[in-house]
């Protein structure tokens, strides 16, 4: 059995990335902690992370672009994550869980479970190795694009990230498509857009119920179908 998830689907800036996982059908010890990489701390997650690797049946992590996110939707692009974070899977699961909505074109049959990152140890796998890869691009692109605070609020529309947008102007990082960034590139003040808090252990946009009908943040609908 497979669980999928993603992270940085409610962020503003840097990819999107999206997780697979399948673990072994009986509990190891050394997985214990494993839970939503959103109630984990940034230590605990990469302690997880080399041992989802090591103990894990099989694994594999996709990621878009922001340009691709743009181009796509975030619900598109999402969904097609997913689809390619199984595909590439060195063993083909015989059934699939996703987090909390249904995934259409899955190469076997898939169940969704309302906050499975909290209730499936697979998916928990899922969520941490993909939380844990898209962190690690936040801070090599806070150092290859200094300023806008890409370490800290990992590309989520904090205050202070619109602030530095203001300040800086849009980098190639960031999702144009996001109605509260263009509204800064346009000139709007920050206290004109709508922004998120962000701390170590909780993504706002990454924790609401999430139903496909339109992306987050203020972005534009996204109903296409997939």
């Amino acid at each position: 059995m497979a669980g999928v998830d993603e992270a940085g689907r409610g962020a503003c800036a840097g990819p999107l990335v999206v997780a697979a996982c399948v673990l072994p059908p009986r509990p190891l010890p050394s997985l214990a902690r494993l839970d939503d990489s959103k109630k984990l701390t940034e230590k605990v997650r990469e302690e997880l992370f080399p041992l989802i690797v090591r103990y894990s049946s099989a694994w594999s992590v996709v990621q878009f672009s922001a340009a691709e996110v743009d181009a796509m939707g975030v619900h598109r692009a999402n969904i097609e994550g997913m689809r390619r974070a199984v595909a590439g899977l060195d063993t083909a699961p015989g059934y699939v869980l996703t987090d909390g909505f249904r995934v259409p074109g899955l190469p076997a049959p898939s169940l969704p479970v309302i906050g499975g990152d909290a209730a499936a140890a697979c998916i928990a796998a899922a969520s941490v190795l993909a939380k844990v890869t898209r962190d690690r691009i936040m801070v090599d692109l806070d150092r290859d694009l200094p300023g806008y605070g890409f370490a800290v609020h990992k590309g989520y529309c904090t205050r202070r990230h619109m602030g530095a947008i203001s300040d800086l102007g849009a980098s190639g990082e960031h999702r144009m498509s996001w109605s509260n960034v263009r509204a800064i590139v346009h000139g709007a003040r920050v206290d004109q857009v709508e922004t998120q808090e962000y701390t170590e252990t909780q993504e706002y946009a990454e924790t609401q119920e999430y139903t496909g009908d339109s992306d987050v943040v203020g972005d534009h609908a996204t109903t296409d179908a997939v």
